[in-house]
């Protein structure tokens, strides 16, 4: 099977390309502030599927470039999408636990009503509209705190403040799973062999890491298995204030996926571990 990656250096992109053999479309080879281009790319390519793995993650600059981040989250996935159903092959979207608004501390579902905070959860729900307008063989994977041995990520900022401070304060009120880039890009490539195959359901889906955590812990877990021993504070999200508000509530319901694509929850204590071993093998 012909897989179609767009994004190649990120985090997904780079376990994409460890799992598999895909073909991973870079920003010389697709560049996502030019939609018509990234619908080309599909049209001129013998792919049996599409996966978008490329953002604009930059949460806070967001706030500010607007046009470029509802390029790439909005009008690039849009295209895209109505592409690869063009096609009649299945297109695999990342988005993300901002187009909810972060109220109350309940695990959200794929069709509880949605209200970005910000530009990048804004831009990240026009894109999901998107690719539900274009129809087809779509799936939609929201997921959240993603982590890596690759790029910039909150495990490996935390490696390295642990190895300089002996105290960190560390925000204990925002509540989210942290997901391992591995785990999605799994999960992504099962939803796009099984569409294929005319299994699973086109739709919308949650996939985050299990247990539930505050930054705050999931700091500590990274110091436990690294060996590391900095002091962890719990602060407030007041007292960490950003250009972009972030969601309290981050939990996110995820049977839908299990129940359509059997893709249970991972625990992300595990995937941590992988992290760690990638890291110190590296």
């Amino acid at each position: 099977m012909k897989i179609l990656v767009f994004g190649k250096n990120g985090q997904v992109a780079t376990e994409l390309q460890r799992q598999a053999d895909v073909i991973a479309l870079g920003r010389d080879q697709a560049d996502l502030t030019d939609p018509a281009a990234c619908a080309a790319a599909i049209e001129a390519s013998d792919a049996d599927a599409v996966i978008n793995a490329a953002a604009y993650t930059a949460v806070d600059k967001a706030e500010t470039d607007v046009d470029t981040a509802r390029l790439v989250n909005g009008a690039a996935p849009t295209a895209m999408a109505a592409a690869a159903a063009a096609k009649g092959i299945p297109f695999v979207h990342i988005s993300t636990d901002y187009v909810f608004d972060g109220s109350g501390d309940t695990p959200w579902t794929v069709d509880a009503p949605t209200g970005p905070l910000g530009v990048y959860g804004q831009t990240k729900l026009e894109g999901e509209d998107g690719v539900r307008a274009a129809g087809g063989q779509f799936a939609i994977l929201r997921t959240s705190w993603v982590f890596s041995a690759y790029g910039n990520n909150f495990v490996k900022t935390m490696l390295r403040l642990g190895a300089e401070r002996d105290r960190l304060t560390i925000v204990s009120d925002q509540i989210g799973g942290p997901t391992s880039a591995a785990d999605i890009a799994a999960a992504c490539l099962t939803m796009a062999r099984m569409l294929a195959e005319g299994q699973g359901a086109a739709g919308t889906y949650h996939f985050s890491g299990g247990p539930d955590v505050s930054w705050a812990d999931f700091a500590r877990e990274i110091f436990a298995q690294s060996g590391l021993t900095p002091e962890v504070a719990d602060i407030p999200s007041s007292e960490f204030p950003t250009p972009a508000k972030r969601p309290g509530n981050s939990r996110m319901d995820c049977s839908a996926l299990e129940a359509a694509f059997g893709i249970p929850r991972p625990d992300w204590r595990d995937s941590l571990k992988a992290v760690l071993s990638d890291l110190s093998s590296n």
